[in-house]
């Protein structure tokens, strides 16, 4: 094999790892989430992200999560704090909105935040009166969030 040829099969490699490397990191491709929690088995969460295009993701933390930030992060969403607060303000939700809109040095302004919504099956959405990090939720219930002004998600809680 010639030195040119595995110069471009080298090149070609690098090319394939490093979109393969893009796609992963990139925060508008998610993985598929499985539905909302079978009765009894742990705490349904629910992130709109209609705000960007996206959709309602819906996903379940098995068991009983101490709180409702470690319920977003135990159902595969990860979410970003602030500089200031850390995260005990969530700015983002799979790193959205992206950096480029929002830098997360302090609270983000109130039409454009990440709401903190609790529920039960087929229920209505309450406004939550804690922080993501302060709330217990119960086993059964539904959490949600939703990005823009404070509204509930877009669904009837699952």
């Amino acid at each position: 094999m010639t030195t040119l040829i595995r110069r471009r099969i080298a090149a070609l490699a690098t090319i394939v790892m490093v979109a393969a490397g893009l796609v992963a990191v990139d925060p508008l491709t998610r993985p598929a989430h499985a539905a909302a929690c079978a009765p009894g088995t742990g705490v349904t969460v629910v992130v709109d992200f209609t705000a960007f295009g996206l959709g309602v993701q819906t996903n379940c933390y098995l068991g009983d999560p101490p709180t409702g930030l470690a319920a977003l992060q135990g159902a595969g969403f990860t979410p970003t704090g602030t500089v200031r607060w850390g995260l005990a303000f969530v700015c983002r939700i799979d790193g959205l909105p992206t950096a480029a809109t929002e830098p997360c040095v302090n609270t983000p302004p109130v039409n454009a935040y990440w709401s903190y919504w609790h529920a039960t099956p087929g229920g209505t959405w309450n406004y939550s009166s804690l922080g993501a990090g302060s709330y217990n939720p119960a086993v059964g219930t539904v959490e949600g969030w939703r990005f823009g002004s404070g509204q509930a998600p877009s669904i009837t809680p699952p």
